[in-house]
């Protein structure tokens, strides 16, 4: 079937799910592997919001403790090494080094605090919390000298928009249909079920799932569903500079108005630092970091290294709007980042299931949650949970062999540059030969875009991973955007546009 034009049918899909960042496409995934004919439609491109715009983390929430929210911190530390076992080309650990700093956290409640962390989850094949001091450490070398002691701590970093892109693409593989720049304008519920009205046609549903993240009390308005709930909108920004380190460890900063932030490696040649916390009362399609946030990540990073950090050095920044639960929190860090279901009453008719809150750690155990109450209204949804111990496409290799992979690929194609291959194995994992083929040169693999792009993984990316434009490749399927010349993107572009009129 061509990815680029809607499926219509008479039949009703048993469920759509409106909302294509990674609560649509892990439940979308959840409800086809059981079973379910499902239908996904985005209004724009996958992962095109909050989803591509996270810190990257697959994390517990150290900070969250102190808000008392230990059910949340369990649940998310109970997913990190589950999540990385099922996916571990495009989830990996690291090492992350908290320095003490005077006046703030004292050190017995930071000591407590990461006790806490290494035993609430699961935790079997990831390190366990130790102290170090920083004179002397490889991590310590970067670090302003009154920086002393430091704790070191585990957790597990994401590439969070292909987390949502393989999500969506094994539910493809299980019979779902993924419509992307394809919003919804119009629902109306019957005694057969839902019509959903789209630009690109209308489609017939027995049940609707409103995953829309920030968009949710939207959706919900056009379905006529009245909630007594209320969403607030937090806008993080982050930055992205030249590496300010040279080392793998990332870290977790305190800074004197009670706020963290995180410096983490980043693309080989960079350093991701953020997050901002900001209330967000702006457009949803133009999410964008202020001058101000900008001037306070830059601030908050020379405070403790000991290279200053000007906005002038930043080569990339990027934004997102986290759809939290209105829980009354006084400051944004505050609000809760759980999640909530709502699920319409029998009497009402078709059930609308709505996702409130959530957070990029726990979007699987929210997947399944979320079928499981479904399964009471739609017995085709019977089965039983599943993802927890099925890989994600190209993530079918022990948790600990991506270096192996790495290994594969260089010696199977040798003609790719180092970190050309170790990116095509983070990107796609064992999927990496379906990609290239029998290429025995770089030229057997079509047109080169740059940075080892070429025109077989552009073709995959068409084909299979629901890719229209070279925003979509560069920023989101990958991180080639940081790399690519403006020229060699809109050329790119124009390859993209021949290939999808054909």
């Amino acid at each position: 079937m061509n990815q680029h034009q809607p499926a219509t049918a008479d039949d009703p899909f048993d469920i759509a799910v409106i909302g294509g960042g990674i609560n649509g496409a892990g439940i979308a995934r959840d409800a086809a592997g059981r079973g379910a004919r499902v239908l996904l439609l985005e209004a724009r491109d996958l992962a095109n919001g909050t989803s591509s715009a996270s810190t990257k983390l697959i994390h517990g929430g150290l900070r969250y403790l102190e808000h008392y929210e230990f059910g949340l911190v369990r649940e998310a530390l109970s997913e990190r090494e589950l999540l990385w076992s099922i996916a571990p080309h495009i989830i990996w650990p690291m090492r992350f080094v908290l320095p003490h700093i005077e006046g703030q956290r004292p050190r017995w409640l930071l000591r407590l605090g990461l006790f806490l962390y290494d035993h609430l989850g699961a935790r079997k094949k990831l390190p366990a919390t130790e102290q170090i001091r920083l004179e002397g450490h490889r991590a310590g070398a970067p670090l302003s000298a009154e920086l002393k002691h430091a704790f070191v701590y585990s957790d597990c970093w994401v590439d969070d928009a292909r987390l949502v892109v393989l999500n969506a693409r094994d539910a493809a593989d299980k019979g779902a249909v993924i419509n992307t720049r394809c919003p919804v304008t119009a629902m109306e519920r019957s005694d057969k079920g839902w019509t959903i009205t789209t630009p690109k046609g209308r489609f017939h549903a027995k049940a609707v799932v409103n995953a829309s993240g920030p968009a949710v009390l939207d959706v919900l308005g056009l379905s006529g569903k009245k909630t007594d709930r209320q969403m607030r909108l937090v806008r993080g920004s982050h930055i992205v500079v030249p590496k300010i380190f040279d080392h793998e460890n990332a870290y977790f900063f305190q800074l004197p108005d009670g706020r963290i932030f995180f410096a983490i490696p980043y693309e080989q040649d960079f350093t991701l630092i953020g997050t901002t916390d900001q209330d967000h009362h702006g457009s949803l399609t133009d999410v964008r970091a202020s001058e101000a946030e900008i001037a306070y990540l830059c601030e908050g990073a020379s405070r403790y290294f000991k290279k200053p950090i000007k906005p002038s050095d930043v080569v990339w920044t990027y934004s997102g709007v986290r759809p939290l639960i209105d829980d009354g929190s006084q400051k944004p860090e505050g609000a809760t980042r759980g999640y909530s279901l709502e699920l319409s009453a029998a009497d009402e008719g078709a059930p609308l299931l709505s996702v409130f809150g959530g957070k990029i750690t726990t979007y699987r155990h929210m997947a399944q949650d979320a079928v499981n109450l479904l399964s009471k209204r739609l017995p085709v949804l019977g089965k039983a949970a599943w993802t927890h111990t099925s890989p994600l496409p190209g993530g079918d290799f022990p948790c600990e062999g991506v270096g192996e992979q790495i290994e594969s690929v260089a010696k199977r194609y040798p003609f790719l540059q180092p970190e050309w291959g170790r990116r095509l194995v983070r990107n796609y994992g064992t999927l990496v030969p379906a990609i290239l083929g029998d290429a025995r040169s770089l030229a057997d693999c079509g047109q080169h875009f740059g940075a080892g792009l070429t025109e077989r993984e552009v073709a995959h990316l068409i084909k299979n991973e629901w890719s229209q434009t070279a925003e979509d490749i560069l920023w989101r399927r990958t991180k080639l955007g940081l790399r690519l010349s403006a020229d060699q993107a809109s050329n790119l572009q124009n390859y993209i546009e021949k290939e999808l009129v054909q």
